[in-house]
């Protein structure tokens, strides 16, 4: 009996060994980012993800050590932006969670169950989804925080941002579609880190001109951003576009590809995939209005009536500045005979800007009713502007604010890459 325990007890330690193995073969630790490891499971797991996104997107998925490589590389750095926020306090609580959610479901028209649903058909595990999501609300909170909330646009820069428009040709509205290769160079790189970098950089483009497809070449190689979707950058205005790039991108055919362009960060590779050129045109209305509020002596019944009543001394022919003078309660048109100036979409309230689109040029409306008391508008006459001095400030405000943010945040991210401890272990992809 004692030798039938002894060779019992002998293989079932071999099973459990072996057990283990497996176990230690199915999930094992990748990477080390501070004091938080990455493993292979998790990995694996993103790497579905971004799998199944090429698929749907009808893009050619890289092989599995480009793939594995590059997934890694973003765990890495969304890891470090996560512990950042940790240390911020910055929390993405279950109702903010479930009200972008909702949201999300809405912009597919079905509802939350149905995004369950629709999740689970693809293979998506819906709680899974729910934290990726959750963390890539907090990711997008901190990068707000650390990088855009920091930026300061100054009048003077967004003078002299239209005055350089102006004088470059860049005031034009174009729009360009625009994929990018990143081979960076160290933070306070030497000549030869610039060197290498160059190297690399022509050596890719040498990939490119053997007729390599771009996506594939951004894949293997590209340390940017939007490697994982093949360096593609999407629309860009021309006020969006760093100089560097719209300059190169303005001697290039659609389809083109541009040689090494040397910034502080590194060597740019961009193709252009597209582009076209927009008016921004904007229908501006000039009105005028009578307003008459409810109180505690008048009530909503009787200032209609009284609205009726003034709008039948319209339709006999009585002056409409006069009446707007002699009843209208909004300090501000009141005395300009009910006049509101010109105004562009969104100046006004959704029901008082229905009403107005809804009439033609000198057309007065029936007393209709907003949240701020009775009106009769008459639309004096419409135009086409094609941009007003505020919008182009608007929207230079933007681009110097895009421009920069895209700047700050890849220097950013590669600076809090480098000061994070990662260890790589049991590297499935080496």
């Amino acid at each position: 009996m004692t030798r039938f325990y002894q060779i019992f007890f002998y293989l079932s330690l071999v099973l459990f060994s072996t057990q283990l193995q497996a176990l230690q073969a199915l999930d094992h630790i990748v990477a080390i980012v501070n004091d938080q490891v990455i493993t292979y499971k998790e990995l694996q797991s993103r790497i579905k993800d971004f799998e199944r996104q090429m698929t749907q997107a009808g893009t050619a998925v890289p092989d599995n050590k480009i793939m594995q490589k590059q997934v890694l590389e973003r765990i890495i750095v969304d890891t470090v932006q996560l512990q950042l926020a940790q240390a911020q306090g910055i929390q993405i609580d279950d109702l903010t969670l479930n009200r972008m959610l909702e949201n999300l479901a809405r912009q597919n028209k079905i509802t939350l169950e149905g995004l369950r649903k629709a999740l689970q058909r693809e293979g998506i595990d819906y709680k899974n989804f729910r934290e990726q999501t959750r963390k890539d609300l907090i990711i997008k909170q901190v990068r707000q925080r650390m990088v855009i909330d920091r930026l300061k646009i100054s009048e003077q820069e967004i003078d002299q941002f239209l005055e350089q428009q102006e004088q470059s040709g860049k005031a034009s509205s174009g729009q360009y579609h625009l994929a990018h290769i990143l081979i960076t160079t160290p933070e306070a790189a030497t000549p030869k880190d610039i060197a290498e970098a160059y190297d690399k950089a022509e050596k890719v483009l040498a990939h490119l001109k053997d007729g390599e497809s771009f996506r594939d070449v951004a894949l293997n190689f590209s340390e940017g951003r939007q490697a994982l979707e093949g360096g593609d950058l999407g629309w860009r205005s021309a006020a969006e576009l760093p100089s560097l790039f719209l300059d190169a991108v303005k001697r290039l055919d659609k389809g083109e590809v541009s040689s090494p362009l040397r910034s502080a960060g590194g060597f740019h590779i961009i193709k252009l995939i597209d582009k076209k050129t927009m008016q921004h045109i904007v229908t501006q209305t000039h009105a005028r209005h009578i307003l008459i509020r409810a109180d505690e002596i008048t009530t909503e019944e009787q200032v209609r009536e009284k609205m009726n009543a003034i709008k039948q001394r319209l339709d006999n022919g009585e002056d409409f500045a006069k009446l707007a003078e002699a009843f209208s309660q909004d300090p501000g048109s009141k005395n300009n005979g009910g006049d509101l100036g010109w105004a562009s979409e969104g100046d006004f309230v959704p029901r008082f800007e229905n009403v107005m689109n809804s009439l033609k040029p000198m057309q007065i409306s029936e007393p209709f009713r907003s949240q701020f008391g009775w009106h009769i508008m008459q639309i004096l006459e419409r135009r086409e502007q094609d941009e007003t001095e505020q919008l182009k400030r608007e929207r230079a405000e933007i681009a110097i604010k895009k421009r920069k943010s895209d700047e700050e945040l890849q220097l950013w991210l590669r600076r809090i890459r480098d000061e994070a401890f990662v260890e790589y272990r049991n590297n499935p992809s080496s």
